[in-house]
């Protein structure tokens, strides 16, 4: 009878763990960009460098959490309009999405923004990083689409943290049309492509029981905090037996209020990572197992809500791009096409995108190996040298992929047969079992 885990375990097989795949000449024989237009834009770049780094340290200076990017999108917008270039902010029916063009007609390459921050931490993640480069790869852009034909993009995309803003301007149709999408993340290696951007959804789980004196009557109440604590060991126990790269946290935000009383009401909220699709459903599945089953244990009601922000799927990432992206770096660092360590690291909604169009999520080292991402460390990091130079050189790079995929048709033919054989376009809903 198969297992529910045979997909992986297939997939596993086939696959070479801890492989680390350099770029070959072989791997990218497209033409791309004529030579004076790939060093037009990397004069431009440097020439705008000075904005993006000072761009970089006012984001970084008034960080602000999803969905209230507020300051931060005007800024983002001001800096276009210095060079003549509308932005439309609160686009997608996000107050603090934004969207700017340049050039008209077919191709249509996107470059991606975030810029949302961490609570308590600021951008631990290096989100000022992204958004600099962003912006330094479209406006290096602009000056050359004429030559290239074609339209780009800028999607600033609100909340990747923890909000999935980028899944929200699919539905919108914000990514509609467009023939690939590119970002660059900071971090402390320089890959192109991750096999560990794993997928994630989250969950809101309430236990209701019923008060009574915990002294006088203690028979006559459920309790819904002991439903929880439950829950919560019953998931502990859940890890022994999960997949080595799958991964699920939790934490309890209510428990009671006094301890005289028997708690009537407790919460669970948390998240479940896996490497792939199906994995993921598996995981979750036996997640709400464990749920219900402290519910069930304890004589209480459940309440059991998926997906209260949009789930994140696992990258996808465009192989052929990312050769490119490797290519375009390769006087200036040492970047690695594919690594696929066999972990699993965090998750992103630029994976959603990835399901949809061509896309690209490559890190750029900006910080020492062995700095925690999501740390105070990172935070401090992405203001340094170090950070400066991951803006220009993301930029430079973005900014040749995306002028690479407008100027060359047999590198689009390319990159469209890739994604067709990965699958084709798909949306969360598509592929995520119980997702809606």
């Amino acid at each position: 009878m198969p297992g529910p885990y045979d997909a992986f375990l297939r997939r596993k097989n086939e696959r070479l763990p801890h492989r680390a795949r350099p770029l070959t000449a072989a791997d990218t024989p497209h033409a791309g960009l004529e030579q004076v237009l790939a060093a037009q834009l990397d004069s431009s770049v440097d020439r705008l460098l000075p904005e993006l780094q000072d761009l970089s340290r006012a984001i970084h200076a008034d960080p602000e959490l999803g969905f209230e990017e507020v300051r931060t999108v005007d800024r983002i917008a001001d800096l276009l309009a210095v060079h003549g270039v509308p932005a439309q902010v609160g686009a997608f029916g996000l107050p603090t999405a934004l969207r700017a063009r340049a050039g008209s007609g077919e191709p249509r390459v996107a470059v991606v923004a975030e810029y949302d921050a961490l609570p308590d931490i600021g951008h631990g993640c290096g989100h000022n990083i992204i958004a600099a480069s962003a912006i330094g790869a479209f406006l290096a852009l602009r000056e050359i689409v004429a030559r290239t034909g074609g339209t780009v993009e800028l999607i600033g995309t609100p909340a990747e943290e923890n909000g999935g803003g980028k899944e929200l301007i699919l539905r919108a149709g914000g990514f509609d049309g467009i023939g690939a999408a590119v970002m660059a993340h900071p971090g402390n290696r320089d890959v192109a492509s991750w096999s560990s951007l794993a997928g994630v959804r989250r969950l809101e789980a309430t236990f209701t029981g019923a008060a009574a004196h915990a002294a006088a009557a203690p028979f006559l109440g459920r309790n819904a905090l002991d439903a929880t604590v439950l829950a919560y060991q019953g998931i502990a126990m859940l890890r022994q037996h999960m997949l080595p790269t799958d991964r699920v946290h939790v934490i309890v935000p209510e428990g009671g209020d006094v301890a005289n009383v028997v708690p009537e009401r407790a919460s669970l909220r948390g998240s479940v990572r896996s490497l792939d699709l199906d994995t993921l459903a598996v995981l979750s599945a036996r997640v709400e197992d464990v749920l219900r089953g402290a519910a069930l244990a304890t004589g209480t009601e459940l309440s059991l809500t998926w997906d209260p922000t949009p789930p994140y799927l696992p990258m996808r990432p465009n192989l052929t791009l990312c050769a490119r992206y490797v290519r375009a770096l390769e006087d200036r660092r040492e970047t690695w096409w594919h690594v696929d360590t066999g972990d699993s690291s965090g998750s992103t909604d630029m994976g959603n995108v990835s399901y949809w169009v061509p896309a690209i999520h490559p890190t750029i080292a900006a910080a020492p190996i062995g700095m925690p991402s999501h740390s105070g460390q990172m935070a401090e990091q992405s203001i340094t040298e170090a950070g400066d130079a991951a803006i220009r050189d993301a930029a430079r790079a973005l900014a040749r992929v995306a002028g690479d995929f407008l100027a060359d048709a047999q590198l689009r033919e390319a990159v469209a047969d890739e994604f067709d054989r990965s699958g084709g376009p798909q949306r969360a809903s598509d592929v995520l079992p119980g997702y809606h």
